[in-house]
């Protein structure tokens, strides 16, 4: 909960703000960075260990916040006297505390680079307080809105970048405001600038992937014409439908965070401004309108891209789902035809089978009659009164039933064995 406090900023104050993206930048990086500054030499590694840093130098402040995509870089010093309120576009870059080349050599992309003045004012005549900050900003147009309860502080931004890399905020408090007050303050409007730059790191990867998803879109209605029309073959079709697939699963793994982190980062901002409490002044824009007229239109375009490709993933799943059903289909047709083909078979082997038994019954028949024939034959040789040829035509027809007879038995039991029934 209090990890990372707010800081305590004593007006007037300026505050150099960099973030930076730390993509590929390891937190020894950073800290071999920070032990660059004047008089830290021996800050132990293990101080990073937090994500935050406050280290206190002579006569300012350096605040240093790693987060999971960019990283922190805030310097509180206080504001140079040439620039109060009543100055005109004063340059403040040759009064930073910190050394212009350590502020370049800052490790990672920068993001964000702001330099922000808070002076104690008067609020009470508002409009003469605008034209003093309007002057201050060297007579651009500015965005600008009391904050707090009751109008509490003037904040006002031309969001211009200057040939420095940077750009300007100043924030006019009354007098007697506190400290902690003055640096939620500021925290806020560097966190909204912050996220709102990182919630528009999704607009180019949205841009990008436009022209795919077109042309998958295309591709998937030209499936499923073919899928009604069926004059495709269907190996064709699934090889199609699996580039497809591939190229949105592809574009999805690539994508699916940022699409994710530009919501969040959009909702930040949202909550960040609701925090602010603005109250317009007549003629001026909010921060918090300026912000919206500009980052609704890329965030809408964010969403419908995420959109796009979820749809996309579920039509392709679902004209996948229609290809197998049609393989299916054919396939259960071509099972249904090899079924009936067998079917066929078996009952030419049945028949087959019956002749063959038939033969093999009479077969059986004629070697058993010969048989009797040899043993009647030998009867009457042995003085026997028997007429061995009629003796065996008489036993033709009582041998033929006998085989006959002992083959049925044969197939009751072995069809009685397996579970099925005997043929008639």
């Amino acid at each position: 909960m209090h990890a990372r406090p707010p800081a305590r900023i004593r007006l007037p104050a300026l505050v150099v703000y960099v973030a930076v993206a730390n993509d590929g930048i390891s937190r020894e990086d950073e800290w071999a960075h920070l032990r660059a500054l004047p008089g830290q030499q021996d800050l132990p590694l293990a101080a990073l260990n937090g994500n935050f840093l406050r280290l206190r130098l002579s006569g300012f402040t350096v605040k240093w916040e790693r987060h999971t995509e960019f990283t922190r870089y805030s310097i509180v010093q206080p504001l140079p006297a040439h620039a109060g309120l009543g100055s005109v576009e004063p340059v403040l870059f040759p009064d930073i505390a910190v050394p212009a080349e350590w502020l370049r050599s800052i490790p990672g992309r920068v993001m964000a680079a702001i330099k922000l003045a808070m002076v104690s004012g008067a609020l009470d005549d508002v409009t003469q307080t605008l034209a003093q900050a309007r002057a201050w900003f060297g007579g651009h147009t500015v965005v600008a809105s009391l904050t707090g309860r009751g109008g509490s502080s003037l904040v006002v931004t031309d969001l211009r970048l200057r040939e420095t890399g940077f750009e300007r905020m100043l924030v006019v408090c009354p007098p007697g405001t506190s400290e902690t007050r003055v640096g939620r303050i500021s925290a806020r409007l560097l966190e909204i600038e912050t996220y709102r730059i990182m919630a528009l790191r999704g607009l180019p990867v949205a841009k990008a992937l436009t022209p795919v998803l077109l042309q998958t879109e295309r591709a998937l209605a030209d499936i499923t014409a073919q899928l009604e029309a069926k004059a495709t073959d269907d190996q064709q079709l699934l090889d199609t439908l699996v580039a497809e697939a591939a190229r949105i699963e592809r574009a999805t793994a690539e994508h699916a965070y940022r699409f994710s982190a530009t919501r969040a980062y959009d909702e930040l901002v949202r909550q960040r401004l609701t925090e602010l409490r603005e109250q317009p002044i007549p003629g001026t824009q909010t921060l918090g309108e300026f912000m919206q007229r500009r980052l609704s239109p890329a965030m809408a375009t964010v969403a419908a891209t995420a959109q796009r490709l979820a749809s996309l993933s579920e039509r392709i799943a679902r004209a996948s789902a229609l290809l197998r059903t049609r393989v299916d289909i054919a396939r259960e047709a071509q099972n249904q035809q090899l079924l009936a083909k067998l079917t066929r078979g078996q009952e030419l082997q049945l028949r087959l089978q019956s002749t063959v038994e038939g033969l093999s019954i009479a077969a059986i028949s004629y070697y058993v009659v010969s048989l009797l024939l040899y043993v009647g034959k030998a009867l009457k040789g042995a003085g026997v009164p028997l007429n061995p040829e009629m003796a065996a035509g008489a036993m033709i027809p009582l041998v033929w039933w006998a085989v006959w007879r002992t083959t049925r038995r044969i197939h009751e039991k072995l069809h009685a064995a397996s579970g099925a029934h005997p043929p008639a």
